[in-house]
């Protein structure tokens, strides 16, 4: 009975609308009431939830991602992608697709990714004569590559809803390849569909203006080598790498770009407050939520639900991908891996699939859920931007859910996608 109403007030609540943070902590204290257990619990439990050291990496990382944000990378990096690419056919597009895995590696934050080059590159695209339902499915699917960059906050929530046995250098490494190829098929993607609508080439502006723009925006990119190369050499730790990150994106934008002024240093500084805020509380929420959910043995119940249906991995695996794919249409990002990595992460084990490869999964449907209505906040923050109805983005979103879908499917029937990397290291 304490499984139904802890279950029965999650989904009511989030059916009724219910922001995601109150309705896992309604149905986590309606449980514990039940249950008859202190309110104390509940309070105990959303504390050791926080107090991690661990998570002093999430603070850094979203401040850095701010702090890139407001300090002119943006502008940089979709100049020196325009330089490569937009001669093409369909070249806003793959350079919006460029612009937005880099700005992603710095970030590592697929909604700021939509924030900060969407309202650059959507108007461009617009006044381009690019439809606005193009312009905003290309901007909201390449900032998804964020989610797999080493910058990503969201790849040490997993660390730790994975108990600890999963370590940030493992993921930094098995995110490399799938982040590679999600690129190449968002940027087939955009190419393809822009060649069937027939837009128009760009003029290619000379190797002297690629070089510049590149050296321009290199400084920029630079901050991704040291993430990677300190974390992977043993110099510093992820926490003390975000706080290096830290330093370095304010030499870069205050001293070197000179494009951060002290405005936008306070805005940066407020945003990346409330972020932090946010997803500290819904860790802490989220704890209490889980551990009733171990308490309760949902993880083998659902399990034995799987097993009844087939016992070959990759038929479990393809479910899995399926119930993460719904639990995302309904979950913001990091409560979904906080929900969804204690139910499915003994199942997937259980049939020799490695966390870390699981990791990148929950990452990519996670990454699925931000572009699906209801939630969709990076899909609701492109259509805004992009004034477009949401109806007519979404008429038109399947070939870059393909895209997607494609590459999901690849990282999970093909281990050696997320694995090669840390094998060959």
């Amino acid at each position: 009975m304490a499984l139904i109403i802890l279950c029965v007030i999650f989904v009511v609540g989030l059916l009724l609308g219910m922001p995601v943070i109150f309705a896992i902590g309604l149905s986590s204290i309606a449980t514990v009431f039940y249950e008859g257990l202190p309110l104390a619990v509940v309070f105990q439990r959303m504390a050791s939830g926080m107090a991690t050291f661990s998570f002093l990496t999430i603070p850094f990382f979203i401040f850095t991602g701010e702090l890139m944000m407001y300090g002119g990378i943006a502008d940089r990096l979709i100049r020196c992608s325009k330089a490569m690419v937009g001669h093409v056919r369909g070249g806003l597009g793959m350079t919006n697709v460029l612009a937005c895995t880099m700005f992603g590696g710095v970030s590592g934050s697929p909604v700021a990714d939509v924030s900060a080059m969407g309202s650059a590159l959507i108007p461009l695209m617009k006044r381009e004569g690019i439809d606005a339902d193009y312009a905003v499915n290309v901007t909201t699917y390449s900032s998804l590559v964020g989610a797999l960059m080493p910058t990503s906050h969201n790849m040490i929530i997993y660390s730790l809803a994975a108990g600890g046995v999963v370590s940030m250098n493992a993921l930094i490494m098995a995110g490399a390849i799938p982040a590679l190829i999600l690129t190449i098929a968002n940027v087939t993607t955009a190419y393809v569909v822009a060649r069937r609508r027939g837009y128009a080439r760009g003029e290619f502006p000379g190797w002297g203006e690629v070089a510049r723009s590149l050296a321009s925006a290199l400084p920029g990119l630079f901050i991704v080598f040291i993430i990677v190369g300190g974390i992977l050499s043993g110099v510093f730790t992820a926490a003390e790498a975000g706080a290096v990150a830290v330093f370095y994106a304010l030499l870069l934008t205050v001293f070197v770009y000179r494009s951060l002024s002290f405005d936008n240093f306070m805005r940066a500084v407020a945003k990346a407050t409330k972020t932090t805020g946010v997803v500290l509380l819904l860790i802490g929420i989220s704890t209490m939520f889980g551990y009733l959910m171990s308490i309760y043995g949902v993880a083998d119940m659902v399990g034995d639900m799987l097993s009844d249906i087939s016992d070959k991995p990759w038929v479990i695996f393809i479910l899995v991908n399926i119930a993460l794919f719904i639990f995302g249409i309904f979950l913001d990002m990091a409560a979904h891996i906080l929900v969804c990595t204690p139910i499915f992460l003994p199942i997937v084990t259980h049939y020799g699939m490695d966390p870390v490869q699981f990791g990148i999964i929950v990452l990519l449907n996670s990454t699925i859920g931000l572009n699906t209505p209801p939630v969709g906040a990076a899909f609701y923050l492109g259509c805004a931007i992009g004034e477009v109805p949401v109806g007519k983005v979404v008429r038109s979103i399947w070939p870059f859910m393909v895209a997607l879908w494609t590459t999901l499917m690849i990282v999970t029937l093909i281990p050696e996608v997320s694995m090669f990397v840390q094998s060959v290291l």
